[in-house]
């Protein structure tokens, strides 16, 4: 027997806990004061995560792509469908909306058309120069009407700028600075000030304001991460406690958990400030995360407290034996839980790293809490009155237990039938599976900035920035005919996709000049040949040294060119599609040896990450199962109770991920986590139930029957009970607006209760079919680790009493 975790180790615990209680509660206090003085560090997330390792080859091209034009999700949109926009008064309040929007040190250049700019040629000297469209300070109805035919029919240049190829809608287009746009200075902007002025230019004309834009998107979904963390911890603790409440009918039992439980979400708060990582859609899971698994831990101790006091009445000897006796259960279930999470260190992604490593370290920290401040607090309290013991003798649950022996007693073959069944449909629904790599689809549908990215991907044709790089490899390369046409044979077919807008790229630029060297009339936008461009050249001489919006889309050196396009919210498979239909038609425009095109963006890259991190899945895991399978080898050590363990445990997964495939719910970054969680969490009661029946074998001579049954009957309260605050604990997660949270939750509570089921029917049922195969001495030996106290555990508890007590 490992002699650190034998009940005299855990013995000397007690002592040490009972005997230290104001040093040990100081301890706690300065160690919460001086975590929540790491608060201040913590910092909300302000794009989006990346799933990708940094030295992953996609990774590496976007970080250089930004090196060479810098953040490109910086564009906010302001759309209007509403032909009263051309009344002068509107028309006014739309211009001031404009200039005050410019006024903002956050914004870098606003374009509207209120205040577009036109391209003219002027002579002596020989120049183009922007000049306003509009140039009338306040123009009549009439004039307004002229400008916007003018708009639609004679400036292709702004077109899907500023007006719509597919409608009359006009959209103006805010630039922040990229300086902000991954800064808190972002949320300022987005919420105390855009915001304001576009309800209050709205309530002054009564037309409808749509915004979108990344930097806009981005805010308001980290704003909503945020109003949901208090909501999770609100309701979490609202869940549990009820819960609590019901099964003790204890008033100050349900304080002392909740109490234990807030610690523990400081404590998980101040380690996330501590390590200076991100609240990301992931971590803000882990504070309620922690009152769910935090609960069933005070549970275990509460209960055999008042167990203990039952028994003789003395509390001293009760709180030692909380300890003594409960000590190994929750340490081994608190450990196998955290292993779950653990296994995501594991992975290359920086997201799930964090994630687990803050979620392992709190689950290890909440145990710790619960065996310290519960034992000490009941310490300086009264014992606890015969009301409050009633709920011991409740029989209410002992109908839901009988009907499990029941089952497993009689109908065995049922139990198989259905587990086979329910098997081969899991693997179907598995193969049905769909992989989203989608930025948008775990956003709250009903939340108003969710259905204007709708209007403007039916308006203009999205809002997430698709880039695509062109290296020329020679310096000025950009600015030649042939690189120019290339590029416009390209974003020609780009324009056809109907999952991707109209692309904007330097050969708008190009042909608006064409355009304005033939006095501005409209059939002349087009790229010049190479003689026009002889003619064009002395005009445009000195024209790009003036701010233009086109200007960020070739470098200082003209090597390096980027054309973007807007996508669609697509799923990965269909990117996958587009990228694999795309690459043949960009190599065949772009000859190897002299371009090298990337495709790059973060809506790009967040859909590789997704596809990397289904990949991690599989890793982490089979990580959890490898890790978990060698924990109860050494402490079963027998090879075929591995096996019989992990039946009733895989059993469930698949079932989760058969309902998955049914119900449509795909393999996305939130919905992956379900696997490894679930696991972590069901394997706790596979360890109850063995180390209770293996107890009872011993008890009664090896006679199988006799000894299931037993565990059964024992292991079955504790595992309802527990099954109950864990299945509404993650429910909690439904009550989000995020469809990826709402998966989360309803996965794992759903796991969890088919985990309840295969460990109290399937795996006794297995345990008796396979009795002469497992139940004998040979295979269960003497465990490396006593989890459940034996009579002989017992008499060596009291015999190390005595001795305490006669010293």
């Amino acid at each position: 027997m490992a002699k650190i975790f034998s009940f005299g180790f855990w013995n000397s615990v007690a002592r040490l806990i009972l005997r230290n209680r104001i040093i040990i509660l100081l301890l706690i206090i300065a160690t919460t004061v001086f975590l929540s003085t790491q608060w201040k560090n913590m910092r909300f997330s302000y794009t989006e995560a990346n799933l990708l390792p940094d030295d992953h080859e996609d990774n590496i091209a976007y970080n250089e792509f930004l090196d060479k034009f810098g953040e490109e999700g910086n564009l906010v949109l302001l759309g209007v469908k509403d032909s009263t926009l051309f009344k002068p008064e509107n028309f006014r309040a739309w211009k001031e909306l404009t200039k005050t929007l410019e006024a903002y040190p956050a914004v870098d250049y606003a374009i509207s058309v209120s205040n577009l700019q036109q391209l003219k040629k002027f002579e002596e000297p020989s120049r183009f120069e922007m000049v306003p469209f509009i140039s009338e300070e306040n123009p009549t109805e009439e004039e307004l009407q002229q400008y916007q035919d003018e708009l639609y029919n004679e400036l292709p240049f702004y077109e899907n700028l500023v007006y719509s190829s597919h409608s009359n809608t006009l959209q103006s287009a805010i630039y922040l600075n990229k300086e902000i746009v991954n800064s808190k200075e972002r949320k300022t902007f987005v919420i105390d000030e855009l915001q304001p002025l576009i309800a209050n230019f709205e309530e002054r004309t009564g037309i409808d304001v749509k915004v979108s834009g990344m930097p806009y998107i981005r805010t308001l979904n980290s704003q909503n991460i945020i109003d949901e963390i208090g909501l999770f911890i609100l309701a979490a603790l609202g869940v549990t406690s009820l819960i609590f409440f019901f099964f003790f009918r204890s008033i100050r039992a349900t304080i002392i958990s909740m109490i234990t439980v807030c610690i523990g979400v400081m404590w998980a708060f101040g380690v996330i400030g501590l390590f200076n990582y991100e609240i990301t859609v992931l971590t803000a899971l882990i504070p309620p995360l922690i009152i769910v698994i935090g609960i069933p831990n005070c549970i275990f101790l509460i209960n055999k407290y008042q167990q203990e006091i039952k028994k003789h009445g003395n509390q001293a000897k009760s709180l030692q034996r909380v300890i003594t006796k409960v000590g190994n259960a929750t340490l081994m279930t608190n450990i196998t839980t955290a292993s779950g999470f653990a296994t995501f260190i594991l992975t290359d992604s920086t997201l799930l790293k964090e994630f687990g490593i803050v979620a392992s370290i709190n689950i290890v920290a909440i145990f710790i809490l619960s065996l310290l401040i519960i034992p000490i607090i009941y310490s300086y309290m009264n014992l606890p009155r015969r009301k409050h013991l009633k709920h011991l003798n409740k029989r209410w649950i002992g109908g839901f237990v009988g009907w499990m022996e029941q089952m497993v007693r009689h109908r065995r073959i049922s139990i198989y039938i259905t587990s086979i069944i329910l098997l081969v449909a899991s693997i179907i629904g598995i193969y049905t599976i769909k992989i989203s790599g989608s930025l948008l689809e775990d956003m709250p549908e009903e939340a108003e900035f969710f259905q204007d990215i709708k209007f403007f991907e039916e308006e203009f044709d999205g809002v997430m920035p698709l880039e695509i790089l062109v290296d020329t490899k020679r310096k000025n390369g950009v600015l030649k005919p042939a690189t120019l046409k290339r590029m416009e044979e390209l974003e020609d077919h780009l324009a056809e996709i109907p999952e991707f807008s109209q692309p904007i790229s330097i050969t708008r630029l190009v042909k608006y000049s064409k355009q304005a060297f033939y006095n501005g009339d409209s059939q002349y936008y087009q790229l010049p040949s190479s003689q026009e461009q002889n003619f064009i050249m002395p005009y445009a001489k000195g024209f790009s040294s003036n701010e233009n919006l086109l200007t960020s889309y070739i470098d200082s050196t003209g090597r390096y060119a980027r054309i973007t396009t807007y996508m669609k919210d697509v799923g990965t498979d269909k990117m996958e599609e587009l990228e694999q239909d795309l690459w043949p038609k960009i190599n065949k425009i772009f000859p190897e040896e002299r371009y090298e095109i990337s495709m790059t963006g973060k809506a790009f890259i967040f859909q590789k990450g997704t596809n990397y991190l289904v990949k991690n899945l599989i890793i982490s895991l089979s990580l959890a199962i490898l890790l978990i399978a060698l924990f109860m080898a050494w402490m079963f050590r027998s090879f075929r109770m591995i096996i019989v363990s992990l039946v009733p445990n895989l059993l469930p997964l698949l079932v989760t991920a058969g309902m998955m495939g049914f119900l449509g719910v795909p393999i996305k970054p939130s919905t992956i986590l379900v696997f490894s969680i679930a696991f972590g969490i069901s394997v706790d009661d596979t360890i109850h139930f063995l180390a209770k029946y293996r107890q009872e074998l011993k008890a009664n001579n090896w006679k199988i029957k006799r000894s299931v049954y037993a565990a059964l009957r024992e292991t079955g309260v504790s595992m309802f009970y527990t099954s109950i605050v864990l299945f509404f604990g993650f429910s909690v997660f439904m009550i989000s607006s995020f469809g990826g949270t709402v998966a989360l939750g309803g996965l794992v509570s759903a796991t969890l209760l088919f985990a309840m089921l295969a460990n109290l029917l399937l795996l006794p049922s297995l345990l008796l079919s396979l009795e002469k195969n497992i139940a004998n001495k040979e295979v269960l030996k003497e465990p490396a680790m006593r989890i459940i106290e034996t009579d002989e555990d017992e008499a060596e508890i009291e015999k190390e009493e005595s001795k305490n007590s006669e010293r």
